[in-house]
């Protein structure tokens, strides 16, 4: 099909069944149309809009009574603590203080966590609050509910503010889990900003990189779904505590993927 005829139509509805089929399945801008040498008026405002939602999703600050709810934290007994970035400017400008607690934040995590249980969930703000709060709700459960499944001892989740991936490292030298998992915000795209990132490491400590890690991405609604995510990330951890070791060594079989 020519692209005047993609642009006369609005881009979708004369084209082939195939291309329809396409389109609905990924998120990407395809087959648009146009006007003239630009975006047509739709388009365009539909970008502006993608493109406000992620700038307000890294500039958000993570509310957690407003964001989960009082019910959820009691019942997950949620508490909070901070990095050394001690601000969102802070936070963007010195990665490196993200990936570090401050003194009060490892007090309270020593204070409120059992040590060297087998599996410690932290919940990372990240550069999407927005993320953090559309898929943890839905999440934090099943991953607690399939480990228990599986006898494993779970470690007391509780919330990082200005959080970066690093923290994993401070985590492992607080409380020597098995397998800690970093539930985190994602960069925010034009496609989404409620997507989240779950981040694993075995026996995690100083001087780890992004190596010595696993991952699973993608999770929110047109992504990976919160059940496939909690089967794969219950799956690494149970290959990580069988293997001892994580990351690019990690040897995985077939873990549920997205199906569609």
């Amino acid at each position: 099909m020519s692209d005047e005829r993609i642009a006369r139509t609005g881009g979708s509805e004369e084209l082939p069944e195939s291309l329809r089929q396409i389109r609905e399945r990924t998120p990407a801008r395809l087959l648009e149309g146009r006007a003239g040498a630009g975006y047509r008026t739709r388009t365009q405002l539909e970008l502006r809009e993608a493109h406000a939602a992620a700038r307000d999703a890294v500039w958000t600050e993570l509310d957690v009574a407003a964001a989960f709810g009082d019910e959820f934290v009691r019942r997950w007994n949620l508490f909070e603590v901070q990095t050394a970035a001690k601000s969102k400017d802070e936070y963007l400008l010195r990665p490196d203080l993200g990936r570090q607690f401050d003194e009060a934040s490892r007090a309270l995590i020593r204070e409120r966590c059992a040590a060297s249980c087998d599996l410690q969930i932290g919940i990372g703000d990240g550069l999407s609050a927005t993320a953090v709060a559309a898929q943890v709700p839905g999440l934090l459960p099943l991953l607690v509910s399939a480990s228990e499944q599986r006898g494993w001892r779970i470690g007391q989740p509780f919330v990082i503010h200005h959080c970066r991936v690093g923290i994993l490292n401070e985590i492992g030298e607080l409380l020597r889990p098995a397998v800690a998992v970093l539930l985190i915000g994602e960069r925010p795209g034009l496609a989404t900003a409620e997507s989240l990132s779950a981040y694993l490491a075995y026996r995690p400590a100083k001087l780890q990189t992004d190596a010595n890690r696993n991952l699973v991405s993608n999770i929110h609604a047109r992504g990976l779904s919160a059940e496939l995510a909690a089967e794969q990330i219950v799956g690494l951890a149970r290959e990580m505590m069988a293997q001892s070791m994580s990351g690019h060594a990690l040897r995985t079989p077939e873990l549920p993927h997205l199906k569609g």
